[in-house]
C-alpha cells in the first residue's frame, strides 16, 4: 500500500508514464495545477517544500524499486521544480509559458552544476537537479523582467 502511495506521488499522479514525454508532461500537468489553483507566494512556497520532501521519499523508493538510476517515470522533480520557477514571480500567461520553456530547456540540457547534482545518492540527486534548474529559470525570467522593466 505505502508502495503505490509512492508511485501515485513520484509520478506526479501519473504524468511520468505519458509515452516519450514524461518530464514535460509532468512540468505541464504542475503548470496546470498552478493555473487553477492560485495560491499567495508562501502557500506557493510551502507547497514546493512538501513536495519537494515528498518527491526525495518516493522517487527514492521507486528509484530502489525499479533498479534504475532517476527513472523517467518520476516526475514529482518536475512539480517542485516547476513551481520553484515561478515563486514569486508576477502571476501572468507569458510568465507562466516563458518559465515552463526555460525550465524544460535548463532541466534537459543541464547546465553546470545541474548535471553535477545528478551523482547525489536517491531521492535526493533527483530532486536537487530540478531545483537547480529552477534556480537558472529565476534568474533568467528576473533578469528578463528587469530588462523589460527599464531597471
Amino acid at each position: 500500500m505505502l508502495k503505490k502511495f509512492a508511485y501515485i506521488i513520484g509520478t506526479g499522479l501519473g504524468s511520468g508514464y505519458v509515452p516519450g514525454l514524461p518530464g514535460t508532461a509532468g512540468s505541464l500537468l504542475a503548470l496546470l495545477i498552478y493555473y487553477l489553483f492560485p495560491l499567495s507566494d508562501f502557500s506557493l512556497l510551502l507547497l514546493v517544500v512538501i513536495t519537494f520532501f515528498a518527491g526525495i521519499w518516493s522517487s527514492g523508493l521507486i528509484e530502489r524499486d525499479r533498479g534504475i538510476k532517476d527513472p523517467q517515470q518520476v516526475t514529482i522533480d518536475e512539480w517542485a521544480g516547476q513551481w520553484a520557477a515561478l515563486l514569486f514571480l508576477p502571476r501572468s500567461v507569458m510568465i507562466m509559458i516563458a518559465a515552463f520553456l526555460i525550465f524544460r530547456i535548463t532541466d534537459i540540457f543541464k547546465p553546470f552544476p545541474v548535471r553535477n547534482s545528478q551523482a547525489i545518492k536517491g531521492g535526493w540527486g533527483i530532486m536537487i537537479d530540478d531545483l537547480l534548474a529552477a534556480a537558472y529559470t529565476q534568474a533568467v525570467l528576473r533578469l528578463i523582467l528587469l530588462i523589460y522593466s527599464g531597471g
